[in-house]
């Protein structure tokens, strides 16, 4: 197969290059400064910057190409102890690989990203080559693969399932209508249906794919797109099965981010949480009077969000809390009810540092009494006729979770708003870029 870096070096391998041999790289220019006796172009790849020095006989005509222009270099590996890696790379020939580039808006070449949100996604195809800014998307990379590995590891079947769907009926009106070949159809708010049913077909599966909000929310949490990591599997006791395994899965993106992104956990100074074996549990009766709330309060306010996280911090020195047994008011049909009082739920809330970031719990698996709780909120079981064909047919007791994975490395790296670390948002006000 042919070779898609053919004699490429990497910047971040001219560390490792014997000095004196031929190089040539490839990248954007990050920065670049004419002196009087000598000349630096710093070049940014994929995996960080190299430092070029150029003797005034060897600037190409017109001087070095602006900020961000395209160029291959090739020169020769010289030991600097100042430049980054303790090497650079003397006496290049540049070559351009695209027109000169126009000025960005914003300095990419400083530390730090001085611009205002709305600067940062209206120009984000530019602004998220920033390496600060590339580092967060680093850390969610290495977190969908180390969710995978997680999984792949305990025997669970990725899926896929479809994104365009029939019926709004999971969650009421907040969602995207769409002209399907003259019928009408929606965005899929989640993926929850068709991996109950995929249990009865793997027993064990998950999915990494877009789901569609349309919450008329205007906070710094809320997206209406965003990237679920859902998971389902067979055969639970119980919800305290399915929190088990949550922490077992965020244990294990962290290990993938401490593995795969070391270099964006140091240049973001984040401090990874540790998710302890055991989680810490409260009662979500239990949580109101810990905030203060009435006892009728049906859910909890995201200002009783934080009080719970600094409670679990102050008790428990842990960075995640579950609250359980929501309300079945607050939940969905197919939520399973706590067995001995069936006011409550057998689901669960996990509050990431004071954020929620999961939803998870028991599902209801058999046939009649997902057909019963249907009608008790008023609506058909036609409706969701291809849903309950396969409890019909015989359904393990089952469970699951969803992670929100913009809110997961929002929270990591401390972000006040999700846009940050979202690539191309899309909420209440913006569709573009």
């Amino acid at each position: 197969m042919r070779s898609p870096d053919p004699g490429r070096t990497l910047a971040t391998e001219l560390s490792r290059t014997a000095p004196g041999r031929s190089v040539t790289l490839l990248g954007h220019v990050h920065r670049r400064r004419e002196l009087a006796s000598v000349a630096f172009l710093i070049l940014r790849d994929r995996s960080g910057l190299a430092q070029v020095v150029l003797r005034p006989s060897e600037l190409p005509d017109g001087g070095l190409p602006p900020e961000e222009t395209v160029v291959r270099v090739t020169g020769t590996v010289s030991a600097n102890p100042q430049a980054p890696g303790g090497v650079e790379v003397a006496s290049p020939r540049i070559e351009l690989l695209s027109e000169p580039a126009a000025t960005p808006v914003v300095d990419l070449w400083r530390p730090t990203l001085d611009a205002t949100l709305p600067t940062l996604l209206d120009h984000a195809p530019v602004l998220w080559r920033h390496p600060a800014r590339r580092a967060t998307w680093e850390l969610a990379a290495a977190s969908l693969r180390a969710f995978r590995r997680t999984l792949d590891a305990a025997g669970f079947t990725e899926v896929h399932t479809p994104k365009i769907v029939a019926t709004a009926t999971e969650s009421g009106a907040n969602v995207f209508p769409v002209d399907y070949f003259g019928r009408p159809a929606y965005l899929a708010q989640s993926p929850q249906f068709y991996k109950q049913q995929l249990v009865g077909v793997f027993e064990r599966v998950y999915e990494v794919g877009p789901v569609f909000r349309a919450e008329p929310h205007d906070t710094v949490r809320h997206l209406a797109e965003y990237v679920s990591l859902d998971v389902e599997f067979g055969f639970v006791r119980d919800h305290r099965d399915v929190l088990s395994l949550l922490g077992e899965v965020l244990r294990g993106m962290l290990d993938g981010i401490r593995a795969e992104a070391a270099a964006a956990v140091a240049q973001l100074r984040v401090p990874l949480p540790t998710i302890p074996e055991e989680i810490p549990v409260v009662h979500f009766r239990d949580a109101l009077r810990l905030v203060g709330a009435p006892d009728d309060e049906p859910d909890l306010a995201p200002a009783h969000e934080r009080a719970l996280g600094e409670w679990a911090m102050a008790e428990f020195g842990s960075d995640v809390l579950a609250v359980e047994g929501y309300p079945m008011t607050k939940r969905p049909f197919y939520t399973h009810p706590q067995p001995d009082d069936e006011r409550w739920s057998n689901s669960f809330d996990l509050l990431f540092r004071g954020l929620e970031l999961v939803t998870g719990g028991q599902r209801r698996h058999r046939h009649s009494e997902l057909v019963a709780a249907i009608e008790a909120g008023g609506e058909s079981p036609d409706a969701y006729r291809g849903y309950l064909e396969a409890f019909a047919h015989g359904m393990p007791p089952h469970g699951g979770f969803a992670i929100g994975l913009e809110r997961w490395i929002a929270r990591l790296v401390d972000a006040p708003n999700v846009r940050e670390v979202t690539l191309f948002p899309r909420d209440l006000h913006r569709l573009t870029p």
